[in-house]
């Protein structure tokens, strides 16, 4: 894979046709360091944020070895990486996936949120003796901005009941939750805990892990979610508190906190309508997020330097298919001087836009590159700023 220094110097040397992927794995490194130095306790990685082998080998060769797995395809890619362990935590998977998880892939480790899929990986497993079992809680949503807790996790009498139920068939039993995706504050996961320790209360039930799942946030803007060494401070304060076993393993599942920084998107102006921009990828390429969710991508001009006398004006786009839902309102700003045959850098898109990525239209053919600078924002301020120091 080509190297440059910036996007900008790739554009010096290459006009081209289709979107590409600007990797930043000295990014992911540095994430996948933070939490690996800051958390007390095991890091496994959510894989479906993006499973590119160049920031899987960064998040490898920085010392990441759980990875969080959500299917079959991801647990069959998983399998390949070196000394990897996997965690199997999709409440709802298929009998072949459980089987073959088991015994093909040395899987143990299992998510569940109802006594239905507590049984079939039982019965999938031969009634195994080694199991980790997670019972998955639900836990009350707080400044998300994907809410995850409709569709997964029990609550209620039901949760204490399946807790104990679980119990008696695993060698280890844990909880697991998860408080949203790009959780802003901290307190969501201080409710969390609140919830799953009158549960195991309730149930009166012996511990053996608790694994606190992803939500932790990346930053794509001028406004900052809370600092992470926050959120592991109120992680483990409450962790400690909790009726556990003594040695009782705490875990988490990062995904868009170790990537998000790790990528961003070349893109193409076609045409130029007032303050709409016809881009060549949208929706239903790596914008996902942007054009369902209304992320607001940091943007750049990454062909050319802003002269002076150019403003920043507010922009949105429009991706390249015939689909008029192919639209991402940002606000993006952007020169006033931009149109047809400028290229604009969308930063910090790492998590989840490659993983989205089809090609409807017959678009979704990406180039990819890896570039050397840093990334549009950073939630590793300190750690980013040692690295320049070091390069200077």
């Amino acid at each position: 894979m080509d190297r440059y220094a910036s996007a900008q110097a790739y554009l010096k040397a290459h006009q081209p046709n289709n979107p590409v992927f600007a990797l930043r794995p000295h990014a992911a490194a540095r994430a996948a360091r933070w939490f690996l130095e800051s958390f007390p306790g095991e890091v496994a990685y959510a894989y479906k944020a993006n499973s590119a082998p160049f920031l899987i080998g960064a998040l490898h060769g920085a010392g990441i070895r759980q990875f969080d797995v959500a299917s079959l395809p991801e647990l069959e890619d998983a399998a390949t990486i070196p000394q990897a362990t996997l965690h199997f935590m999709h409440p709802v998977k298929s009998r072949v996936a459980i089987r073959r998880a088991y015994f093909e892939f040395g899987v143990r480790c299992f998510a569940l949120d109802t006594a239905d899929e507590l049984h079939k990986i039982v019965e999938e497993t031969g009634g195994a003796d080694d199991l980790e079992l997670f019972v998955r809680l639900a836990v009350p949503a707080r400044n998300s901005l994907l809410p995850l807790e409709r569709k997964f996790g029990i609550a209620g009498d039901a949760a204490t009941e399946l807790l104990a139920l679980t119990r008696q068939h695993c060698d280890e039993l844990g909880i697991c939750f998860h408080v949203g995706s790009q959780t802003a504050t901290t307190d969501a996961f201080a409710l969390a805990f609140e919830t799953i320790r009158q549960h195991i209360v309730q149930a009166g039930v012996v511990v053996d892990a608790i694994d606190v799942g992803g939500g932790f946030p990346a930053r794509y803007g001028e406004t900052e979610p809370a600092p992470l060494a926050e959120f592991v401070e109120v992680i483990e304060e409450n962790f400690e508190s909790l009726p556990v076993s003594h040695d009782c393993r705490l875990i988490c599942e990062p995904g868009r906190a170790l990537v998000a920084e790790a990528e961003s998107l070349i893109v193409r102006v076609d045409a130029r309508r007032g303050n709409e921009l016809f881009i060549n990828d949208g929706g239903y390429g790596a914008l996902f997020d942007a054009a369902q969710l209304n992320f607001r991508f940091p943007v750049r001009l990454a062909n050319r330097a802003v002269e002076a006398g150019e403003h920043l004006e507010v922009f949105q786009f429009w991706g390249p298919t015939c689909d008029s839902i192919d639209h991402m309102k940002g606000p993006f700003m952007l020169p006033d001087t931009i149109g047809e045959g400028d290229y604009i850098e969308i930063g910090n898109i790492g998590a989840y836009g490659r993983a989205i990525a089809g090609g409807f239209n017959g678009y979704g053919c990406y180039t990819d590159i890896i570039v050397d600078d840093e990334p549009m924002y950073t939630m590793y301020r300190d750690h980013a700023a040692a690295a320049q120091r070091r390069h200077a």
